[in-house]
């Protein structure tokens, strides 16, 4: 089976790792529109009409699925997209809050969601959870972690910085979703400032999510992987390289 990634940047190459480490796919497609990265900082209709060029890309390839890396994306435009796909269009949204779910969280415990303004706005997040009896939900939007770790800026002062200007004040949560598919670059610094709370990352749990929902197991053999980018592809193989070391990606 073929698999497609789509994010707005580099930031899906944390799912895309995690697709790789898995084997559930031969091959592995993935396309950041660099050239537009940020999308969370973009209105609905912009957003949509994007993801929607997006979907006309991967039908130049043969793909079985398409999982789109993007929080902001499957906020605001899976529907649109599935509606002109002719493959299965799976975002993160569902298997994040699937994720929490799983672990049987009790009706009191918190929830603290992290994106960018769009996908906060959204309320998709928290209209999910809600549904599962979860109310104790605060979200923050944190889009100024996403150009620092496009930067390769995942850790130091100004991240530290970044994280108080952020997050102080704040009470330490049950759980994090990490709302953003840059943010797993971020885990530690994230993790460090709340201890004790358990972070839900996008790639994890959209792993989880297909080899149920889909019923795909894994394949031993390591998948090939083909980048694209609508801007700077050498710069994506550059980040490519650094962040999905250990995952067998020989780029």
């Amino acid at each position: 089976m073929t698999v497609g990634i789509f994010d707005s940047g580099v930031g899906g190459l944390t799912v895309a790792k995690s697709l790789i480490e898995a084997k559930i796919f031969e091959n592995v497609i993935y396309y950041g529109d660099t050239a537009r990265v940020p999308y969370g900082t973009k209105d609905e209709n912009t957003i949509v009409r994007y993801s929607l060029e997006a979907v006309e890309f991967f039908k130049n390839f043969n793909i079985d699925i398409l999982i789109v890396a993007c929080n902001t994306v499957s906020s605001y435009a899976l529907k649109e997209m599935s509606k002109i796909a002719p493959f299965e269009v799976v975002g993160v949204i569902e298997p994040g809050v699937m994720s929490i779910i799983k672990k049987k969280p009790e009706k009191k415990s918190s929830v603290l969601v992290i994106g960018t303004r769009a996908t906060v706005s959204s309320g998709a997040y928290q209209n999910i959870l809600s549904k599962f009896g979860i109310g104790n939900i605060r979200a923050i939007e944190t889009g100024m972690f996403v150009p620092l770790v496009e930067e390769g800026v995942t850790e130091g002062p100004v991240m530290d910085a970044l994280m108080e200007h952020y997050f102080k004040g704040e009470s330490e949560p049950d759980f994090i979703i990490l709302g953003c598919t840059h943010f797993p670059l971020i885990s530690k610094a994230i993790q460090s400032y709340f201890p004790s709370a358990v972070l839900v990352h996008s790639g994890e749990a959209i792993v989880e999510y297909l080899e149920q929902k889909y019923s795909i197991s894994a394949d031993k053999k390591t998948p090939e992987v083909k980048l694209f980018a609508s801007s700077s592809p050498d710069r994506l193989k550059e980040r490519a390289k650094e962040w999905l070391a250990g995952s067998e990606y020989n780029g």
